[in-house]
């Protein structure tokens, strides 16, 4: 039996994990302007790498940002209509969170140090969330944080004022992470060899991880923000023109 995660908060990640959280298959996409073409072929692939069909999933999860309005929406209308169809569970986990779970094993990170993830909002903006590391390695060989602080919003450079000015206790390290942090190096600096993107394998992780601890895992869209693109406002009433010719 396996999980099938999703996440097009960035690039389109797509993972199938046993339910022990081992790795089966996983593909990633870097195009980030076609995202519902690349989701579809991407379970396919990792379906048949694993001589699975849609019927043996148990679960599926897909990650629910913070991200613009438009990719995040095509990956988790895919996880909830695939669940619906299947009748098997949805589960939902923020995609920086996974970045960040990420970070703790990538870096070697141990109990107490801090994880600072930043991810691209675009409008020269991050989103950005900050953790402590609690256990390197918790249940599924996931390591366990807690989040001090986010997800929010806001300019790389405000970000840096506001978090790089508090640093971890004394003796801990503050790890800056994510797609954010790279492309705005000179506001949020980040650690070497520090993952950019959430990793749909550790996104099922986390959520098995969460799910056996009975958290809930809402699939809500995590926004922060209204889309760029809105539905009109409602026509307004003509108003008879005053003045006219008889």
């Amino acid at each position: 039996m396996a999980v099938l995660a999703l996440d097009t908060s960035a690039a389109v990640a797509v993972a199938l994990v046993d339910d022990d959280g081992a790795r089966l298959a996983a593909r990633t996409a870097t195009e980030r302007r076609r995202h519902a073409e690349s989701l579809a072929p991407l379970i396919a692939e990792v379906l048949a790498e694993a001589g699975l069909e849609r019927t043996d999933l148990t679960a599926v999860v897909g990650g629910t940002g913070p991200a613009p309005f438009t990719g995040l929406r095509v990956g988790l209308v895919t996880a909830r209509t695939l669940a619906l169809s299947l009748g098997i569970d949805v589960l939902g986990v923020p995609s920086i969170d996974a970045l960040a779970v990420q970070a703790v094993a990538d870096l070697g990170l141990r109990p107490g140090d801090e994880v600072l993830a930043a991810t691209d909002a675009r409008r020269k903006e991050a989103y950005w969330a900050r953790y402590r590391v609690v256990a390197h390695e918790g249940p599924h060989g996931v390591p366990v944080l807690e989040t001090l602080h986010g997800p929010e919003v806001r300019k790389a450079a405000e970000v840096a004022a506001a978090q790089l000015d508090a640093p971890a206790e004394a003796g801990a390290h503050l790890a800056v992470v994510g797609e954010g942090a790279a492309l705005y190096p000179e506001d949020l600096p980040p650690d070497d060899d520090a993952p950019l993107v959430p990793d749909a394998t550790v996104l099922a992780r986390v959520a098995l991880a969460r799910r056996a601890a009975g958290a809930d895992l809402p699939t809500e869209p995590l926004y922060l923000r209204r889309p760029d693109v809105q539905e009109p406002a409602g026509a307004k009433r003509a108003l008879p023109v005053k003045g006219g010719a008889a």
